[in-house]
């Protein structure tokens, strides 16, 4: 490992991997779609695509178009994985993710209606999914509308445009245990694949559990599974449990080094604004990441590090670049590390204790780290 790094994020993908094993061993009936969208979550999408295919996905999950036009164009083909995208606007690369076997997800007519336009134009059948709203409302076909869209889907089949390869749909409070909305969008799920299919739609998969539904609702499993962050070792939520209760290890570790250690008298003020003042005389520790690298700046005077064998608390705030520590007097060389957070084993923060301190949510924490960061791949 390069020590003289000033910051580095250290993906395990051996992690990973079992990460992927521990959630197919939750849902084995069902095909495990790997959700790589953003960067696989800040962690990497190539690098983390190929290991959940080594490790048993056979799908892989993105928002744009453009994250699953890359992987296709890194080489990842069919034969290898499904790749379905699903956030799409007017105008977008329609007949080029046609022209990849990309799967494409349609909310309403006018993206049915682009998609089948694009696949005329290329000569071919597009792999549509259709997304039905059951009650997130986002993305997806509301109820009212959804005889429209699965009429025109059935014209455009039988045309030889297009084939409905899915049907599915999102949870808006699957990591809220009990929550009503759940058996709700359940039931609204079930009605909208037995319209479609009563209507003659036959649909290879039919899905609707992302990284909650997956761990905790095993009738919402259906054909497919779709894990996210799970996948990256953190739980979808405090509520739902810790990783470790699922057989899950983080999979990110964010390492920095130490770039001053200095005496200080008591009363020194500490960064912008000067919020934490020394207490005694004692050491400061400049810890060289700030929110230019994806650190919250929320979490300025709460959040968490290691240093020395010890936690110990950002004081003041979080700068573009940097921010200190008080290390109460201990002398750590300069270049000794500072561990932002990791899967916690060593007594370091994990993300969710980042989240924590910055009134957020984990996925937040590791998907926000910055390009400045370099990622360093680990057991691959």
């Amino acid at each position: 490992m390069n020590e003289t790094l000033r910051v580095r994020a250290e993906i395990d993908l051996a992690a990973l991997r079992a990460n992927v094993r521990a959630l197919r061993a939750r849902a084995p009936r069902a095909a495990f779609m790997a959700v790589v969208k953003a960067d696989a979550y800040g962690h990497g999408m190539l690098p983390c695509a190929r290991a959940a295919l080594d490790a048993g996905a056979t799908w892989i999950g993105t928002a744009t178009p453009q994250e699953a036009l890359a992987l296709r164009a890194a080489g990842i083909g069919l034969d290898e994985a499904r790749v379905l995208c699903w956030l799409w606007t007017p105008g977008g690369p329609w007949r080029e993710a046609i022209e990849a076997d990309v799967e494409v997800s349609v909310s309403g007519l006018w993206a049915l209606r682009e998609a089948v336009d694009a696949a005329r134009e290329a000569r071919r059948t597009a792999r549509v999914q259709l997304k039905a709203d059951t009650g997130l409302g986002r993305g997806g076909c509301q109820p009212a509308d959804w005889p429209e869209l699965v009429e025109e889907s059935l014209k455009a089949e039988a045309e030889g445009a297009l084939r409905v390869t899915g049907i599915w749909s999102h949870y808006a409070c699957a990591d809220e245990p009990g929550h009503p909305s759940i058996a709700a969008q359940s039931t609204a799920f079930a009605q909208a694949v037995a319209y479609a299919e009563d209507a003659g739609l036959r649909p290879e998969v039919r899905h609707i559990a992302n990284s909650p539904a997956t761990l905790t609702l095993p009738d919402a499993h259906y054909d497919l599974v779709r894990p996210g962050i799970a996948m990256y070792g953190i739980s979808p939520g405090p509520e739902i449990g810790a990783p470790e209760d699922f057989g899950l290890r983080p999979v990110m570790t964010l390492v920095a080094s130490l770039a001053l250690v200095k005496h200080v008298p008591e009363g020194h003020g500490v960064s912008y604004g000067h919020h934490y003042a020394t207490p005694a005389d004692t050491t400061l520790g400049l810890v060289p990441v700030g929110y230019g690298d994806g650190l919250p700046r929320h979490a300025s005077g709460r959040a968490p590090v290691l240093v020395g064998g010890k936690i110990r608390t950002a004081a003041g705030r979080i700068a573009m670049d940097q921010f200190v520590v008080d290390l109460a007097g201990d002398e750590p060389a300069a270049g000794d590390e500072a561990v932002l957070f990791g899967p916690g084993d060593r007594g370091e923060p994990t993300a969710e204790d980042w989240a924590q301190a910055a009134g957020t949510i984990a996925y937040e924490i590791v998907t926000r780290i910055g390009s400045r960061v370099p990622r360093v791949y680990v057991n691959e």
